[in-house]
């Protein structure tokens, strides 16, 4: 699916997935760990620049560019930029509440909020959705803002510059429906029906209507 106007602001609630499924919420509360090959950090103002093949990790939150910066405000909330090495892009990953799935994307600089739960894609911004290894939903634009609390995310396609996945500025979407049980295959054996001596079905545990 195409979008036609530069820059419309599309806001998308994952109601496709077939119902509204929140990011992992325990990732709020859970310690951040940092992995690089060098460290500025200012104490006083609780400032840290990671450096260098930076991995960071946040419950199961996964975050990958060339540097991190960190800062963490007095009400212990986190703040981080990252920025991808020249031509590349930087990462995020992290797991969808109570589901086999995950919300995976880059972009040349990646911001993540603590506070307000979000994390922003910032040029050449890609968002994924997996379905356990399958690939569900993917879009692409300018920039991309997700809330990892409502699970809805804004993508402005008027920020992609000449040259870039989306130079003409169009948001691009494509989105795969839930998959349905499959159904009976036509040679598959038939089920006999159940005698008159049976429970009712309530007692045999099966799905309530």
């Amino acid at each position: 699916m195409k979008t036609s106007f530069p820059r419309l602001l599309l806001a998308l609630a994952l109601f496709f997935s077939g119902g509204l499924a929140v990011a992992e919420k325990a990732d709020r509360n859970k310690p951040m760990n940092v992995e690089s090959d060098s460290l500025r950090h200012d104490d006083l103002k609780q400032v840290s620049v990671f450096s260098g093949r930076v991995v960071l990790t946040k419950g199961t939150i996964v975050i990958r560019g060339a540097t991190i910066e960190v800062r963490q405000d007095p009400e212990g909330y986190q703040y981080g930029v990252v920025t991808a090495e020249p031509g590349k892009l930087a990462f995020f990953r992290q797991k969808r509440e109570g589901l086999d799935e995950f919300i995976e994307g880059e972009g040349e600089t990646i911001e993540y909020d603590s506070r307000a739960d979000t994390v922003k894609f910032v040029k050449r911004a890609q968002l994924r959705r997996y379905r356990g290894a399958a690939l569900g939903d993917e879009m692409t634009g300018g920039v991309i803002l997700y809330n990892n609390i409502t699970d809805v995310f804004t993508i402005d396609g008027s920020v992609a510059k000449a040259g870039a996945a989306s130079s003409s500025g169009r948001i691009r979407a494509m989105l795969t429906p839930k998959p349905q049980d499959a159904p009976t295959p036509a040679n598959a054996p038939a089920v006999q029906a159940p005698g008159p001596v049976l429970r009712p079905t309530l007692t045999l545990g099966g799905e309530k209507k």
